[in-house]
């Protein structure tokens, strides 16, 4: 039996390589040192730094109010951790769209201040001339479709995309463009498995899913709705693995107890 081949740093080549060998990417968020230090020890391969850090970190409904600023203290927190991800950074609202000099600006600030491996952009033919323009600075880039939470106003809705053929086909559409413009992999959310089946088959490049089926090249969640610290977030696609909420509120009473108790600190507990 050969030797699992020890990666000491995930790299987009490393990406493409799983794809080729039909080995599943693994995919979760994180926007704080310690979460991402316990992913990274844990051999995640890809860790978004995601603009959903708008919604479990900042509380606002909509991943749209979170400025650039705020994403790269947040990919910097997770870069000071992370020795063997590959760590990518949402490129948050208003900062790409519609002005590729913008784009590319916003890109390379992430990229020198927080010392990520690559940015992530949702949008397929409507973006890319700002995704040819950050490439050209050579900033690798994940693109994103199906459903971009940065166009909720746009759709209005949280619905499942690319269910009528016509919207299928753009979206086909744009992974090509996206592919020939040279991202190294694209995330798909909450389409028909069978399209996320289609996209992965059809294109070279890795392709996760979030809500996409079990035929794309890996899956990406968000670590908080994961855990289950989140709670009211619950669409079909989310595996709870844990009950974290629960067992965080019945630590926090039974320290509140202790300490009303005098049971904290004991004896050994103080100096």
């Amino acid at each position: 039996m050969a030797n699992k081949k020890i990666i000491t740093k995930v790299t987009t080549h490393i990406l493409q390589e799983m794809k080729l060998k039909g080995e599943k990417i693994s995919m979760l968020t994180a926007y704080d040192y310690s979460m991402a230090r316990l992913l990274d020890e844990a051999e995640l391969d890809v860790i978004l730094v995601g603009d959903s850090a708008s919604n479990v970190m900042a509380g606002y409904t909509t991943t749209l109010p979170i400025t650039l600023n705020e994403m790269i203290y947040h990919a910097s927190s997770v870069m000071r951790a992370v020795s063997r991800a590959l760590v990518v950074v949402d490129m948050p609202f208003g900062t790409y769209q519609g002005n590729s000099k913008e784009a590319l600006n916003s890109a390379i600030r992430i990229m020198k201040e927080s010392g990520v491996d690559a940015v992530k952009l949702e949008g397929g033919k409507e973006i890319v001339e700002s995704v040819e323009r950050i490439l050209s600075a050579g900033i690798p880039i994940l693109g994103h479709l199906g459903l971009t939470p940065q166009s909720i106003h746009k759709f209005g809705t949280y619905i499942v995309r690319a269910t009528d053929e016509k919207e299928a086909e753009k979206l086909v559409e744009d992974a090509h463009l996206l592919e020939k413009s040279g991202c190294f992999g694209i995330v798909l959310e909450k389409i028909p498995a069978k399209l996320g089946a289609r996209v992965t088959k059809e294109l070279k490049i890795p392709i996760i899913g979030i809500g996409a089926g079990n035929g794309v090249d890996g899956q990406v969640l968000v670590l908080h709705d994961m855990l289950g610290i989140t709670q009211k977030f619950s669409p079909r696609f989310l595996r709870r693995y844990h009950n974290l909420s629960e067992e965080i509120k019945g630590s926090v009473r039974a320290y509140i107890e202790d300490v009303k108790s005098v049971n904290f600190p004991n004896e050994r507990e103080q100096y």
